[in-house]
């Protein structure tokens, strides 16, 4: 019997010509969702057990889900993106699952959102389009770009692809980063900076920080009130950085000019304050995925699944790298 791969995410089937030939080539046999939708975690613990592997999504991989898929014979959950917030690491570590990830493949699709997000809040774009729409004719003086401070909170693949956009707009670039790549950001005139001082000096501010239990709700009351009144919030990172009730009543408020906001806390965000007011533009957690980023990544993703099963160890792309003397075990 051939090994399963499930593949995550409804919509990859389209494009089974991008990565299936990895998977089927090896050997393999995929096995796609019941529903064109995101599978829920009861949906998940249902058509996990008896797959080798699955190249996933944003579905929710919990302790559960997990262990009883383990128990299966389940060793690879490969995600088609560079964040994994959605897999339980430490369910998985324990139960001798290895986790992948797809570094290297939409950085540049988020930085051509982030700034997607920033040109539409500078230039106005959504109010003149409606207006226009409705028949009036706004002309009016909207923001420039040049001279501004973009602040990016995050200085790895993503945040230095969006410095380098800021700088080639004309803007002063500061960042804060833990571990900073300081020879990267001596070559381009990045001033690294503490988080403080970042949401204090900067026209944008934009968010590329990972989800991790000490980034949670990093961005709230205090850190939003140290912004200057005609200063915008970006987040393309995850919706769990951000305190939403803190970020909606500074919006609210107009204590911040506005926000472009990509990811929410959950999602898609039904009856979020946040989609009530006119100083915000949304979009649908689609930063990452463009036709290009979408394709390396589920590319990526099906040579970690690959390799993994065939023995070797993509050790570049594995996130949870303790679990390789249990996972070779197995």
């Amino acid at each position: 019997m051939k090994p399963r791969v499930l593949i995550g995410p409804a919509p990859l089937k389209e494009i089974d010509h991008v990565y299936g030939p990895v998977i089927t080539g090896a050997g393999h046999e995929m096995v796609f969702p019941a529903k064109n939708a995101q599978m829920t975690e009861a949906e998940l613990a249902e058509q996990l057990p008896g797959c080798a592997a699955s190249l996933a999504g944003s579905e929710p991989y919990t302790r559960a889900v997990i262990a009883a898929a383990a128990a299966k014979g389940l060793k690879v959950i490969a995600r088609a993106g560079v964040g994994y917030d959605g897999v339980d690491l430490e369910a998985a570590t324990d139960h001798g699952v290895a986790v992948t990830f797809a570094p290297g493949t939409n950085q540049d699709a988020v930085a051509e959102h982030t700034f997607t997000l920033i040109l539409a809040l500078a230039k106005n774009l959504i109010p003149q389009h409606d207006l226009i729409r409705a028949g009036h004719w706004p002309r009016r003086a909207n923001r420039p770009l040049r001279g501004t401070t973009l602040g990016v909170v995050g200085l790895g693949r993503i945040g230095k692809a969006v410095s380098l956009r800021g700088k080639a707009f004309g803007m002063s670039v500061i960042a804060t980063e833990p571990y900073p790549d300081r020879a990267f950001a001596a070559e381009h005139g990045i001033e690294l900076v503490p988080l403080d001082d970042l949401f204090r000096r900067s026209d944008w501010v934009t968010l590329h920080m990972p989800m991790l239990p000490e980034s949670r709700q990093c961005v709230n009351r205090r850190v939003l009130e140290l912004m200057k009144p005609k200063a915008y919030l970006i987040n393309t990172a995850r919706g769990g950085v951000v305190c939403e009730p803190d970020l909606y009543e500074a919006l609210k408020a107009k204590r911040i000019a506005g926000a472009g906001l990509d990811v929410f806390e959950d999602e898609p965000p039904a009856g979020s304050p946040l989609l009530t007011l006119d100083n915000v533009v949304l979009t649908a957690h689609t930063a990452g995925v463009d036709l290009q980023s979408r394709d390396d990544m589920a590319r990526l993703a099906a040579n970690a699944i690959v390799k993994l099963l065939a023995g070797d160890w993509p050790a570049e792309w594995v996130v949870n790298p303790q679990v390789k003397e249990r996972f070779q075990a197995r």
